[in-house]
């Protein structure tokens, strides 16, 4: 059964944030907290948490900006520390020591790879889904057509009137975003559609400010984007045990993405799950929750 609550957290220094969030599976039991992406909320981690929860208590955030929690109007509110020290915040209220996993896809593996990477021990493994790690994103931004032609919409998520063309027409313009293929997929029906809309609703600015805040984007005449990044290969290195599931039919983000991954990830374990696109968490929470059981308890036996 799934618990709903409202966690308030510390000033960290962007105000006083309160995260609304999700939660099934035993207090007592060791901690998962999933984060989702763009434009999603936290009941996308539903029928994945039922699945994990007999052994596990899951926990999945609304991220700020999202749904109920708060939504700071500032785009200097949504970079990357204000965002890591909500998650952390979050970590430190909900029992004590490290996380058994951190849990991530799309907007929250961006979240999950940094704070991984500059606070470890706040968890003890770190399971990705179809978010790109930040070194090779940004190689693929800076040398791959492709990527960046499929990054092309991240831009359009950026101009000032984003909100208002996302919302006409009940939300014409998002719907696509689900497509596979150009078709709608199985997995959005009506009733998953009200809960999107319902969603959607309650505001857009803060979940395109993700967007506007981050530089890691493709350059325009205008702006430079991830052409004008650098950072050393350590600052975003992962020594965690970290398992990265990846439908490889996802258009956004391409497989290229994958290649060289090991360099920044050394204890990486990498799952290629073809027919599966970005929305994997839709498509096969069942499949998602076999692997990462496994991966969860492999040290275990």
């Amino acid at each position: 059964m799934i618990e709903t609550f409202t966690l308030e957290l510390p000033d960290t220094g962007s105000g006083p944030i309160s995260l609304s969030c999700r939660a099934c599976g035993p207090r007592d039991a060791p901690r998962l907290v999933l984060l989702h992406g763009f434009p999603e909320g936290a009941f996308v981690w539903d029928a994945l948490m039922q699945q994990l929860a007999p052994r596990w208590r899951c926990i999945a955030p609304n991220l700020r900006g999202y749904e109920r929690s708060s939504a700071p109007d500032s785009v200097q509110a949504y970079r990357a520390k204000p965002l890591m020290a909500d998650i952390r915040a979050l970590i430190e209220a909900t029992g004590e020591g490290p996380l058994e996993a951190l849990i991530a896809h799309d907007w929250g593996g961006a979240v999950a790879w940094n704070l991984a990477a500059q606070q470890p021990a706040l968890m003890q493994r770190l399971v990705i889904i179809n978010s790109p790690h930040p070194g090779t994103f940004l190689r693929e931004l800076q040398l791959n057509p492709a990527q960046r032609e499929a990054s092309a919409y991240m831009n359009f998520l950026c101009r000032p009137d984003a909100e208002a063309l996302l919302a006409e027409n009940d939300y014409a313009r998002l719907w696509p975003f689900f497509a596979t293929r150009g078709q709608a997929p199985a997995w959005l029906d009506e009733a998953q559609r009200q809960r999107y809309r319902e969603l959607w609703a309650q505001g857009l600015q803060g979940p395109l400010n993700y967007y506007r805040a981050s530089p890691m984007r493709p350059p325009t005449a205008e702006d430079p984007g991830a052409m004008a990044l650098s950072f050393a290969p350590e600052f975003v290195t992962v020594g965690l045990p970290t398992q990265v599931i990846w439908g490889l039919d996802d258009i956004a983000l391409l497989p290229g993405l994958l290649e060289g991954l090991e360099r920044f990830v050394p204890r990486l374990q990498l799952e290629r799950m073809a027919g599966a696109g970005h929305w994997i968490v839709h498509e096969q929470p069942q499949r998602l929750a076999e692997l990462i059981r496994a991966f969860l308890l492999r040290d275990a036996r």
